[in-house]
């Protein structure tokens, strides 16, 4: 997963909330890190997106592949 594909991922399962929960929400799986500051360490977005999931309960099922644009056909 790439950044790009984590801020998407993030909007299309959040929507307006999006911004204040990678900002304000402290991820106990990422050592009490925001999925901001963890992003800025350089985790690994994927890592951030299913840290989130977690947090948030997010059913498996939109946990993968989660921020992908459709294929061009």
């Amino acid at each position: 997963m790439r950044r790009s594909e984590f801020h998407r991922a993030v909007v299309e399962e959040f929507g307006s909330r999006s911004g204040a929960l990678v900002s304000d929400l402290v991820l106990t799986a990422l050592g009490d890190r925001t999925a901001v500051e963890a992003l800025d360490l350089g985790v690994a977005p994927r890592e951030v997106w299913l840290a989130l999931c977690a947090e948030m309960d997010v059913p498996p099922s939109h946990r993968h592949g989660a921020g992908r644009l459709d294929p061009r056909r």
